[in-house]
């Protein structure tokens, strides 16, 4: 463990860090924990070593330390904050990657939650009028910590925990964080609106609506969710019609109802839009935002994924459910999809690096009010707990890594004028930090914690290309390794092992997968060896240097009953290597290494102890080797409530 001290307080703190001292107190405890994902140890101590971060510095004076702070295997967010959520690493909560395998089909599947539409309709036509309603399920197991704390009278406030889509049922309040869709049931799908559509259209996250001007004038259509009251369930779409005035750089909008007047390089306030299913009976609501990037010589009209209306959602995003529209009351609408920053946008090329800085700000703005709006509420708490999630340093560390590494395959075109971006970022969160501090109260207790921390991404590992070109993975006759794709076309009656997502590698394991090849027992431990062997000696052509640290054994990190469901080993890679994105789609490519040529250029889908994240605390913390499955039983400790006997964790405040 490693932790960095500033100021003299740390034993005066001690005496009053005994664990379970507000326990027997119904005025207390307070607790804050401010969540930052991907917030980086080497980072945060380079920029407060620049002075750049004063309420930090602040921090620390009170006696805290920057602790290193032992993320998940695999450090991948849904995984990592499902440790923090439950005190159970993998085996327990059953979250393994963002994808999982149907054993099944062989198929890829979202990990986090399932939806299924209803299965009995009255059908009138070419309508069909559903007999009760679908479903959306969370498929985390394990209690989240939350849940038990309304049983000692703990007023609590989750806000936007990752992993928690739909909202678990408690009484608390929360509003689920990543995961939640946007209107379509996708992660998030832009629309460009343009009059010079790219040659390439195949783009994920994203969708191009090519329009024709006709004196200045056009209609365009934003993607909305599908009709289950229909026939076939067909897409609905929202139409919008504008006018173009190129000679003063601006556009007038109209969707359903609602106008808009945009100049160039002007974003809109909140726009309802309105999806009819059946006229009259049932529609949908979203909202979205416009963004005008030109005129001239071309349109280019950005508008984001259409979110859920806070106001009255499709789906449940909230408890209680008028959570969400007390929020947008307060604060006014806002991004209810789980990751607002709109990476697709830039990676696709609807934004340079300066319009995604902009959009990324917007949604900064919103969770700075937000935050304000519950620590005004949190004040008058006695006892209680606020968290509060923040997304911006993860996915800004992903799309602008680039811009300030040298190192970095896609370096020379990123733009320099956003080389700092990621310590403006980190200044935003100092500001944050700086806010929880002058409103908290001189009583409450604060920690700041990141689910893991970050590393540059240069070089891509082709896991199925390795396992093919290593006899594990065998092709059909016939089938060439650019035919394959989600695996379809693998021969399983010869196929000993395989990929799925961005970290996990399975068995073809009899018994469990739909064609298993290899025997559980002795036949399975061997071939397991062996492929750990042989994974840790891989090396990567460019350089000769190994690219895998740790092929993680399921059976010797993980525990809990959901251990055999997951990946048989998780890769574990050095800083700079990262499963591919082909790979992790069932895809088998010519080389087993290339560059990372995309502008998201950081990651911290590698190695466990490559990408720790940070933990702060205004009281010290105690435990030897702190990590986020200590969160939750710590948490419970601190209200005086017992620890569950499924949680793998300790408490951070005790020895």
């Amino acid at each position: 463990m490693k932790r960095w001290r500033t100021g003299a307080a740390a034993a005066l703190l001690a005496l009053a860090g005994t664990t379970g001292a507000f326990a027997d107190d119904a005025r207390g405890p307070r607790v804050i924990i401010l969540g930052f994902d991907g917030m980086d140890p080497q980072l945060l101590r380079q920029y407060l070593d620049e002075g750049a971060l004063p309420n930090f510095t602040r921090f620390l004076a009170q006696g805290s330390a920057v602790t290193s702070f032992g993320t998940s295997i695999p450090p991948q967010s849904p995984v990592a904050w499902s440790n923090f959520t439950t005190g159970r690493d993998p085996g327990g909560h059953g979250i393994f990657d963002f994808i999982h395998r149907d054993p099944e089909t062989m198929l890829p599947r979202f990990s986090g939650s399932e939806a299924s539409p209803p299965d009995k309709f009255w059908k009138l036509g070419r309508w069909k009028i559903p007999r009760g309603s679908g479903q959306v399920r969370n498929l985390r197991e394990g209690k989240a910590f939350w849940e038990l704390l309304p049983d000692a009278g703990v007023d609590a406030t989750i806000f936007k925990v990752p992993a928690n889509f739909p909202p678990v049922e408690c009484e608390v309040r929360s509003l689920s964080g990543m995961g939640t869709p946007d209107i379509t049931g996708s992660y998030g799908i832009s629309t460009l609106i343009t009059t010079d559509p790219p040659v390439e259209r195949d783009l994920a996250g994203g969708r191009i609506e090519s329009v024709y001007l006709q004196d200045g004038r056009f209609t365009a259509t934003l993607a909305g969710p599908r009709n289950t009251w229909r026939q076939g369930d067909p897409e609905v779409l929202a139409a919008v019609d504008g006018v173009v005035d190129q000679e003063r750089g601006a556009v007038w909008l109209r969707a359903g109802e609602h106008e808009v007047v945009l100049k160039e390089g002007e974003w809109s306030d909140w726009v309802p839009v309105d999806f009819p299913m059946v006229p009259l009976l049932k529609s949908v609501h979203g909202i979205c935002r416009y963004y005008l990037i030109s005129t001239s010589p071309h349109l280019k009209l950005y508008s984001t994924p259409v979110q859920m209306d806070p106001m009255r959602p499709e789906m449940p995003i909230s408890t209680p459910s008028g959570y969400s529209r007390e929020l947008a009351e307060e604060t006014g609408l806002f991004y209810t999809q789980g990751l607002p920053d709109d990476t697709s946008a830039l990676e696709n090329g609807f934004f340079a690096d300066a319009d995604y800085v902009r959009q990324s700000d917007l949604v900064m703005k919103e969770h700075l009010a937000q935050l304000r709006s519950e620590l005004d509420r949190f004040a008058k708490v006695e006892r209680g707990l606020l968290f509060f999630y923040f997304n911006s340093p993860d996915q800004t560390c992903h799309m602008t890594w680039r811009n300030m590494d040298p190192s970095s395959p896609t370096h020379a075109h990123a733009d320099p004028a956003h080389a700092g971006r990621i310590r403006d970022v980190y200044r935003n969160l100092d500001r944050a930090l700086g806010v929880t501090m002058d409103r908290a109260g001189p009583d409450a207790l604060i920690m700041v914690m990141s689910d893991h921390g970050f590393a540059p991404w240069n070089r891509a590992f082709h896991v199925n290309t390795w396992l093919l070109n290593h006899g594990y993975l065998v092709l059909e006759d016939g089938v060439v390794p650019g035919d394959i794709d989600m695996l379809r076309g693998v021969d399983w009656s010869r196929t000993r092992a395989y990929a799925f997502g961005l970290n996990g590698l399975y068995l073809n394991l009899a018994g469990r997968e739909n064609e298993g090849l290899v025997k559980p027992g002795a036949e399975a431990q061997a071939l397991l060896a062996e492929l750990k062997a042989a994974l840790e000696a891989t090396t990567d052509p460019l350089d000769g240097k190994p690219a895998i640290k740790y092929a993680y054994r399921a059976d010797e990190v993980y525990h809990g009953q959901m251990r055999d469901t997951g990946p048989d080993i998780v890769m574990g890679y050095y800083r700079g290597w990262r499963g591919s994105n082909e790979s992790a789609l069932g895809r088998i490519t010519e080389t087993e290494f290339s560059d990372n040529m995309l502008k998201w250029s950081g990651d911290h889908c590698m190695a466990a102890d490559e990408v720790p994240g940070i933990l702060l605390a205004n009281r010290p913390v105690l435990r030897s080797e702190p990590a986020l499955v200590d969160m939750a039983p710590t948490i419970l400790r601190l209200f005086g409530l017992p620890i569950p006997a499924d949680m793998v964790g300790g408490d951070l405040f005790s020895r």
